[in-house]
């Protein structure tokens, strides 16, 4: 069963979201949150499994309480749904520990997809604002990227240590290191959060 708190400042969005997730087959919505203080409070006494975050709140915006959320309940995965959806938006949740991003304008099949995904350690990041990360990062094309390469890309964007990879992969952990220089550098990418950014745009991890 996936638990979920549901964090919105629009009491109908959140009662709404609340009776469709009710109906979901192994998906349990917990508590609600209007308030990024109430967000946090909750996340710390509920532990949830998963938190519904928007980013428009009172007071504080849901991208300053993610890492304040994580901290609260370290297991929890934060799954953005917002009516934002510049690539800033998307770029800076994800580079603050959001595991997903959903437009309040997605589907009900998309949204529950996603929470399925985020709630099992994977990422997801909708593909329309996927692509619109990719023209405004202007990221360079997969070409240059081996096979070997992609796979060790994959599973850093998924949060593999250099050793897990090593014993995944059955390479040498001085070869995934090799991997990793590589990646970065072709693709001119500085940080893991970027590195994550790329995959998720381009549809290596997550929703294609």
């Amino acid at each position: 069963m996936i638990r979920v708190l549901l964090v919105d400042d629009h009491e109908l969005f959140r009662s709404s979201l609340r009776v469709r997730l009710e109906h979901e087959d192994g998906i349990a919505p917990i508590g609600e949150a209007g308030t990024a203080e109430q967000a946090v409070i909750k996340t710390h006494a509920l532990q949830p499994d998963l938190v519904l975050l928007d980013l428009v709140l009172p007071r504080r915006n849901g991208h300053d309480i993610i890492p304040d959320l994580l901290r609260v309940a370290p297991p929890t995965k934060v799954l953005v749904v917002s009516s934002l959806t510049q690539p800033t938006s998307v770029r800076q949740a994800i580079t603050a520990g959001a595991r997903g991003y959903v437009p309040k304008r997605a589907s009900d099949t998309e949204l529950i997809e996603a929470i399925r995904q985020v709630a099992a350690g994977e990422r997801y990041v909708d593909p329309d604002l996927g692509a619109q990360l990719v023209v405004a990062d202007g990221h360079p094309a997969l070409e240059p990227i081996s096979d070997r390469e992609r796979d060790v890309l994959h599973l850093l964007a998924l949060g593999y240590t250099n050793q897990d990879i090593s014993k995944k992969l059955y390479i040498s952990r001085r070869t995934v290191d090799t991997h990793r220089a590589h990646i970065m550098q072709k693709l001119r990418l500085d940080t893991r959060a970027e590195l994550v950014l790329f995959a998720l745009a381009h549809g290596l991890i997550g929703a294609s």
